[in-house]
């Protein structure tokens, strides 16, 4: 590992936070903690903490001496001044001198020293930080010492390599770490550094340069220990070789998050996870390791790990497309024993504690699939993808460990005190869903401002979303504009349609949405039109719904939760006009068309529905377009577009509404809204 250390990026970076009125102190340890953050092999995703001692100016003007030192849930990569809380430093020292301290005193007697009491709670370590009298303090989870550490030989093989660094057994981040770290820094005050078994390393030093470049130095010469041993002691994968006829990520990612999909609050509501997929060959080849399934149950790298991706994951072996249903029972099976064994491990070491501890859902985070990659599940893409690159990072520290000789962490106990810490349990309770969280939404014509008012409201109540449209370059705008997935494709085409779905399944492990928007409004008389332009409606707005829902159908069948279908019919399906047969026929045959998948599909668990809109200012109907009907008809635009009952124009935003309905509708099914302020010719009957 080589430091990154910019002499530019220092200036610029320490000059604009002073410019800001931030301190110089504070400003430079937000550049080095996120040099610091910005390596994987050193912190991931809110792991590590670093600090700074100085001095600021309190409320009534008097300076006084702080500790500022990491938030909680600030990403050491991403921070900012506001993510190193300050705390009066001096009583914020004397604490180490309690004879013991429960976690929720400790986090409450290091608020009351906050300066500035909006601040977010100081890392658990900042006790810690306190008591070593240095400027700055670094403090990271390194894979490189940690695979080093995580062995038999751990601590002798730390010794040797690291001679002028203090070694201290594992103990639980927080008040006791805080006094066994003073025992040991205490006896040895010289010492360059600290390693925490099985845990990470610190470094330390008055100047900001120095502390940083002594992490990485120590971490480069942990890796060159690790490039000693054997650089591949999986072997070579082999399952995914030609002609060892593989399924997909796309068919497989539904059948795994199916499997551990949770019971929601009431029936036909369950609680979902998204899947991340990842794949290169250091992870073939850990999949495929002869003896795969006896690593991944060994524990995780460091204690925080357990977190995002539980105690251990689960070993599958390769998914042949000629036995996909023999390998789906494979996993239910595994998924079924690892549920059970989770609740007995919850039990007696729930027991061991006292009681009084709420037991998590019971389901694993990762897979571990042979010839095909991890699966990392969460209740969002943003936390699958830390769950694996926390996976991937275990790989890289298991891989080093048994390179050398034999991968070995953590105690059961001292994962389930980590997974069940009073601390971690109160930000869990903290934590609230949308309604749509843990859903995958696809929304077909969703460049166009009536898809992107539906998907725009799908995605602010929680759901993953997928823009599919024709047109590649808008979509892929518009779906970064959003931050949706965006799939450019022509559903009239049947092989794209299925190409799109199984695009989305492996983006996002699924689909429980379709809402199939797209359409065009082909006009012309019916004895008028030719025969291409009457098949080029029936292509877009029937056969492409047809396909696109098809598609979605067979994934949702997959997945076995049920799911939502809602197309938008419009209103020329109930209540023709003149000159519009191509357009009005072929929603017409739409609104057949839904019926049909309800009464088919209803035994899947999954709901089919409509929309009825009319009169909406989209890119079907222009502004243009909306001219000439209000002159044809001798009134002004705005009273023709609020020419209904209620005398109210239709927007797309209330379409949205209509459609979010249906898609947590859980006992409506055939069903159609009409959203057109009041249409009596277009009324259901």
């Amino acid at each position: 590992m080589k430091s990154k250390w910019s002499e530019a990026d220092f200036a610029t970076i320490v000059g604009a936070y002073e410019k800001a009125g931030i301190g110089r102190d504070v400003a430079i340890r937000t550049y080095t903690t996120r040099l610091l953050g910005s390596e994987p092999k050193l912190v991931l995703h809110g792991g590590g903490n670093t600090s700074v001692k100085t001095t600021l100016v309190d409320h009534d003007g008097s300076a006084v001496e702080v500790l500022c030192v990491k938030g909680s849930g600030w990403d050491m990569g991403k921070i900012e001044p506001a993510g190193l809380p300050a705390l009066h430093l001096e009583p914020l020292k004397a604490m180490v001198r309690y004879e013991s301290l429960s976690d929720d005193d400790m986090v409450m007697l290091q608020r009351r020293l906050l300066l500035d009491p909006a601040s977010p709670n100081p890392s658990v370590e900042a006790i810690l930080h306190a008591i070593l009298p240095f400027k700055h303090v670094d403090h990271t989870h390194a894979n490189a010492i940690v695979a080093l550490t995580n062995q038999p030989r751990g601590e002798e093989i730390i010794r040797e390599l690291f001679p002028e660094m203090i070694i201290v057994p594992y103990v639980m981040p927080g008040f006791d770490l805080s006094k066994a770290c003073l025992k040991a820094f205490s006896a040895r005050p010289d010492a360059a550094g600290m390693i925490l078994l099985k845990h990470g390393i610190f470094t330390w030093s008055d100047d900001p340069r120095e502390a940083y470049e002594n992490m990485i130095a120590a971490i480069d010469r942990a890796e060159k220990r690790i490039a000693e041993g054997r650089p591949r002691p999986f072997g070579t994968a082999s399952a995914g070789q030609p002609g060892t006829n593989l399924a997909s990520v796309s068919d497989i990612a539904p059948i795994l998050r199916g499997a551990i999909a949770l019971p929601g609050k009431g029936e036909g509501r369950p609680r979902r996870f998204v899947i991340e997929h990842r794949s290169n060959d250091d992870i073939l080849d850990f999949c495929g390791a002869p003896n795969v399934a006896d690593l991944v149950r060994r524990g995780n790298a460091t204690p925080e790990h357990v977190i995002h991706i539980k105690r251990y994951g689960i070993a599958l072996p390769p998914p042949r497309a000629d036995d996909i249903e023999g390998w789906v029972a494979t996993v239910k099976a595994a998924v079924a024993s690892y549920a059970a064994d989770y609740k007995a491990y919850f039990e007696r070491n729930n027991a061991r504690v006292g009681g009084g501890k709420t037991m998590l859902d019971p389901m694993p985070r990762v897979f571990y699939v042979d010839g095909i990659g991890l699966f990392a599940a969460a209740a969002t893409q943003k936390s699958a993808r830390i769950c694996a690159d926390v996976a991937e990072a275990t790989i890289e520290v298991i891989r080093g460990a048994e390179g050398i000789d034999r991968f070995e962490a953590l105690s059961e106990e001292d994962l389930f005190d980590i997974e069940y810490w009073s601390l971690e349990q109160v930000k869990l309770s903290k934590q609230t869903e949308k309604p749509l969280t843990r859903q995958v939404a696809a929304v077909t014509g969703g460049a166009g401002g009536l898809g992107l008012a539906i998907a725009a409201l799908l995605k602010s109540q929680g759901a993953e979303v997928a823009l599919i449209d024709i047109d590649g370059e808008r979509v892929a705008a518009e779906a970064k504009r959003l931050g949706a997935f965006a799939v450019a494709c022509d559903l009239t085409d049947p092989s794209a349609a299925e190409s799109a779905l199984a695009r989305i399944a492996a983006e996002f492990g699924g689909v429980d949405i379709l809402v199939s928007n797209a359409g065009a409004a082909f006009q012309g008389a019916l004895t008028a039109v030719d025969d291409a332009l009457f098949k080029a409606a029936f292509d877009l707005n029937f056969w492409s719904h047809h396909y696109i829902a098809r598609a979605a159908v067979k994934v949702m069948q997959r997945q076995g939760t049920g799911g939502s279908l809602v197309f938008n019919v419009s209103k020329q399906a109930v209540n023709p006009g003149p000159d519009f047969g191509p357009y009005g026929t072929s929603k017409a045959a739409l609104m057949a068309l839904m019926r049909q998948y309800a009464l088919e599909h209803a035994g899947d668990g999954i709901t089919v529905n409509a929309v009825n809109p009319d009169r909406i200012r989209t890119g079907l109907m222009t502004d243009e377009m909306v001219e000439e009907r209000a002159r044809a008809r001798g009134v002004t635009p705005d009273v023709y577009m609020r020419g209904n009952l209620l005398k109210r124009e239709v927007s797309s935003e209330d379409v949205a509404e209509a459609v979010l309905h249906l898609v947590q509708a859980r006992t409506s099914t055939g069903a159609v809204i009409t959203v057109d302020g009041g249409n009596v010719a277009a009324m259901m009957r």
